[in-house]
């Protein structure tokens, strides 16, 4: 039986889980991530959701409306912060402290049929999961759109992303407060926050240069021809990195499976996997390897205030 209805689509992707199957085996590492998804499915069942079909190492759904589907969201990420904390007990697998949760979520039209989902929504919600960071919830607009006032402070708005396949960008929104710890960004030298707004960023790669204001933001930087920032070489990801304006600043998250690394202008190094940093200064980003492996590929990036750059008038003139 065919059924058209207005549905609110989850995926949810388990990070890390890959390197398990190296680490701990193929035996213990499907038991794992076997346990890890069906523990998913709880909080989707409590708030009255369908897990439409597991992927591997994730699960997509299907709820009535966006409020279950983003309390549901909320608790899977609690239900891995146990399973996480739990890998420090004895006899428990150390490969779960690598685990990481990325969640998308669309709304839209979906056709239900044969047990299965299909339509714009179910497309959008896999697509957008990857600009999903580690530990993130991403929504659409009509998702956000569906939230009482107290859900929807929870979220900032990334603007609009261009996604795999469509021609028209994406209105998105990222929750707060899920990156813990990582969610105030590193930087080299502490606090930044009484610096003064930067009002630029400027990128360059061959003979590609690029100056982004902050309205601008997010830009994403990938192999991907519909990336904001197209860097064409095989060791990057389609959709390698993302830049925010967050809090007054430029902020990359690392989206990749190979890494993102910045090198500041001290020579120092950070090492970003599927983690952030907030970028100040002038530097170095390299994509799937480090600045100092001279077959990266490296993007210069130059974080500009145009304030700086003005002559200053002597005191008598002021």
């Amino acid at each position: 039986m065919t059924r058209i209805s207005d549905r609110t689509v989850l995926f949810a992707d388990l990070r890390g889980s890959t390197a398990l199957f190296e680490t701990l085996g193929n035996a213990e590492a499907t038991t794992v991530v076997t346990h890890c998804i069906n523990a998913l499915g709880g909080p989707i069942a409590a708030q009255a959701g369908h897990v439409v079909k597991t992927l591997g190492d994730g699960l997509m759904a299907v709820f009535e409306g966006p409020i279950q589907a983003v309390q549901a969201a909320i608790a899977l990420h609690d239900v891995l912060d146990v399973i996480v904390s739990r890998s420090s007990e004895r006899g428990a697998s150390t490969g779960l402290r690598a685990l990481r949760l990325q969640v998308a979520l669309a709304r839209g039209e979906v056709v239900e049929m044969s047990g299965d989902c299909f339509g714009d929504a179910v497309n959008v919600a896999a697509r957008l999961l990857d600009h999903a960071g580690d530990n993130e919830t991403l929504v659409t607009v009509e998702v956000l759109q569906g939230l009482p006032l107290e859900l929807r402070s929870r979220f900032r708005s990334l603007d609009r992303l261009v996604l795999r396949g469509r021609v028209e960008p994406v209105q998105v929104h990222v929750m707060g407060g899920r990156r813990g710890a990582g969610d105030q960004a590193v930087t080299q030298f502490g606090d930044v926050g009484m610096v003064m707004e930067p009002d630029g960023l400027r990128l360059m790669w061959g003979g590609q240069q690029r100056v982004f204001a902050s309205q601008q933001m997010p830009v994403v930087l990938g192999r991907s021809p519909q990336a904001s920032f197209c860097v064409d070489d095989s060791r990057v990801s389609r959709s390698h990195a993302r830049v925010d304006w967050h809090s007054g600043s430029f902020q990359l998250t690392d989206l990749s499976y190979n890494g993102t690394y910045v090198r500041f202008y001290d020579g120092e190094i950070v090492s970003l996997r599927r983690g952030s940093c907030t970028l100040h200064g002038s530097g170095m980003v390299g994509l799937g390897g480090t600045p100092s492996d001279p077959g990266s590929a490296c993007v210069s990036f130059d974080v500009l205030r145009f304030a700086e750059t003005q002559p200053q008038l002597p005191t008598d003139f002021r």
